[in-house]
């Protein structure tokens, strides 16, 4: 559920359509082609990487040891591919549950395959900060996901993802996501802050934090 990269105006005002506000949500991780500097923080643990934006797909770019994990985003599905030492490989289901470089993020996070579950409702509509969204409720289909259903906020004016939580199969939230701040760079405004929780599902409150940081455009020289 990572990719809240980009907020380039889709326009979902006035829908009553759950899966129209969904398909908007879609096209919005993409921008234009950039590179940017990132990091996942926990406390004082920073682990530093990058993505790119290319080819109609999202790169996420790790070091030590080299990794790189490619999302692209299909009409009926999207594609989650990991490349390492040299070759290129399709990340299974099997792996969905695991961490991304040991934190709270995993490979079922970063493919936001909810985007493309059937039988979506549309719920109402929430501020999430400044912003008014829709809140959206996606039953999970019966195969292997940590999740039972998961809520969308969609900002809607823009059509941007603003806020997730992924319940389990108990109907406890396990997780969420939450666009706290936005910056604009090269005329695009995109994700500068986002917080991460994980849910402790026998007292409601939150057992672990993390944040992405987007610290700006990478230098051309990297």
């Amino acid at each position: 559920m990572l990719p809240i990269l980009f907020f380039a105006v889709a326009d979902v005002r006035a829908s009553d359509d759950a899966e129209a506000i969904l398909r908007a949500a879609r096209v919005n991780p993409l921008g234009k082609a950039i590179v940017l500097d990132a990091q996942l923080r926990a406390g004082e643990v920073k682990v530093p990487f990058q993505i790119a934006v290319r080819d109609g797909k999202i790169s996420y770019i790790f070091d030590n040891p080299p990794q790189e994990i490619l999302l692209g985003f299909g009409d009926d599905s999207a594609t989650l591919e990991e490349r390492k030492g040299g070759r290129t490989r399709t990340v299974s289901p099997a792996r969905f549950d695991d961490s991304v470089r040991g934190g709270l993020l995993t490979y079922e996070d970063l493919a936001l395959r909810f985007l493309y579950w059937k039988n979506p409702t549309l719920v109402g509509e929430e501020k999430v900060g400044p912003s008014t969204a829709y809140k959206i409720e996606i039953p999970a289909p019966p195969t292997a996901t940590e999740y039972g259903l998961v809520r969308v906020w969609v900002d809607k004016d823009r059509g941007s993802l603003m806020k997730i939580e992924g319940c389990g199969r108990d109907g406890k939230i396990s997780k969420k996501f939450v666009v706290v701040n936005v910056q604009k760079i090269d005329d695009q405004w995109m994700l500068k802050q986002m917080r991460v929780e994980r849910m402790d599902p026998a007292t409601g409150k939150v057992a672990l934090r993390t944040y992405l940081d987007i610290l700006g455009k990478a230098d051309p020289a990297q």
